[in-house]
């Protein structure tokens, strides 16, 4: 056997991030501690998306595996790949649970992939896990520890914007605009070649044009300052917003800003505008526990348990309907789509299996799912299907994410360009001075 070859230990943070991560490690082995297994054991239950990579995962060791023990080598994926099997996590020289005072899943891991490391001196052991501190353990026990990349962006800071700010404009794309709201995108663009649906910042003495390339007719054009349901962009990065939100062409839209910047206000106004078109609308977020304390600890039942985690979601609501007397027809269908589930808001996870066929989907705090998860919402539209995605990736609720591998990010990185998709990065924050100040200083 090849010393170049590695042996990657996987912890449970990594199975449950993305249940097929056992196929990306090409042809390198790798080893399930048996601690792994009896964790997944406990999440093999449920609706969340944890639940089902469980499931997944279980499956397809039992698969893979057929009448061979899992105490051998086992191929994973055919012989395409490298090797799998289950190791035991009893101590083989240093015991962890000893050397830091405690008995815990954790350290079982960790002596599993100590003994691994013991076992096979000529090949280099790689602990792979989403838990830093895990990480941080195994690396003071002299043992190679990595995150899980798969997934991963390369630099937050770099990542795609949906905008550019050009100056010193020809006149001719100006007059064009002007006149007639669209313009040869080869009169700006002379050696390159435009993004599609990509924001240009125009400014001219002082003022500013914002122009979309639509790729289907090479053109420029025009995005307007409109309104939806009343409620007006109070920026220019808005107006890019809401004009990707209205674009009937456009399927798939992102929208990655700060809190106050109005991500799920346009989102939600713009989709109750283009009710017509669509038989429902869905706003969704997934659930994220409250101060790390599972939903069942809340009083009363599932609705009120729910009650927390989509309050964010019914403010927006009652914002956009009080633009609006009590006397005006407006007003009141916004509350007759509630009642007849023409407005539909609920948690992620009871939306799993579904397929969507003319809806119109909103996605909040979409930094918080997996790249697997987004992958799966969107693999589930169907004809006429719209689907905005919005979050933050600075501000993170789940352990095992972050700014490079949450699913916000991941698709903002991989869908870039595509003719389908629009992306606008929201800056500016439109609640209120002190929210601006809160973002700027704290």
């Amino acid at each position: 056997m090849s010393d170049d070859r590695k042996i990657f230990v996987l912890d449970t943070s990594v199975i449950l991030y993305d249940y097929d991560a056992i196929k990306n490690f090409k042809e390198h082995d790798i080893v399930i501690p048996i601690t792994v297994l009896e964790e997944l054991d406990q999440f093999k239950k449920g609706n969340d998306d944890k639940n089902f990579a469980a499931r997944e995962f279980i499956r397809y060791i039992d698969k893979a595996s057929g009448s061979d023990t899992l105490q051998s080598w086992t191929h994973i994926n055919g012989r395409t790949h490298g090797l799998f099997k289950i190791e035991m996590g009893s101590p083989n020289g240093i015991d962890v649970d000893k050397v830091f005072g405690e008995i815990k899943p954790d350290h079982k891991i960790l002596n599993a992939a100590l003994r691994v490391q013991k076992e096979n001196p000529e090949r280099k052991v790689v602990l792979v896990s989403k838990d830093v501190n895990l990480r941080i353990k195994a690396k003071s026990l002299n043992l190679v520890a990595e995150d899980y990349e798969t997934g991963k962006i390369k630099n937050p800071d770099d990542l795609y914007t949906g905008k550019t700010v050009i100056e010193k404009v020809p006149p001719a794309v100006l007059n064009e605009l002007y006149q007639h709201g669209e313009c040869r995108a080869s009169l700006l663009f002379k050696k390159t070649k435009p993004i599609p649906n990509h924001f240009y910042l125009l400014n001219h003495e002082g003022k500013t044009l914002i122009a979309t390339y639509h790729a289907g007719t090479e053109m420029l054009e025009l995005a307007k300052k409109r309104s939806a349901f009343r409620v007006m962009p109070r920026n220019a990065e808005q107006i890019c917003a809401l004009e990707a939100i209205l674009n009937p062409n456009i399927n798939l839209v992102t929208l990655q800003g700060v809190a106050g910047t109005g991500k799920t206000l346009l989102s939600l106004a713009g989709a109750i505008e283009q009710r017509r078109n669509f038989h429902q609308i869905y706003l969704a977020r997934p659930i994220v526990p409250l101060s790390n304390k599972d939903i069942g600890y809340l009083p009363g039942d599932i609705k009120d348990k729910l009650n927390p985690y989509m309050e964010p979601l019914w403010d927006n609501l009652k914002y956009i309907r009080n633009q609006f007397s009590e006397k005006d027809k407006e007003f009141k269908q916004i509350g007759e789509m509630v009642e007849n589930e023409k407005l539909v808001v609920c948690p992620l996870a009871y939306i799993r299996g579904r397929s969507f066929a003319n809806i119109f989907f909103i996605v909040d705090e979409a930094q918080n799912l997996t790249p697997h998860e987004v992958k799966t919402i969107i693999s589930r539209g169907g004809e006429n299907t719209k689907m905005i995605f919005t979050g933050d990736i600075n501000q993170i609720d789940t352990p095992y994410l972050d700014s490079r591998s949450n699913g916000l990010s991941y698709l903002i990185d991989r869908i870039k360009g595509n003719p389908m998709y629009a992306h606008i990065t929201l800056e500016r924050g439109e609640r209120s001075e002190l929210a601006n100040l809160a973002n700027e200083l704290l």
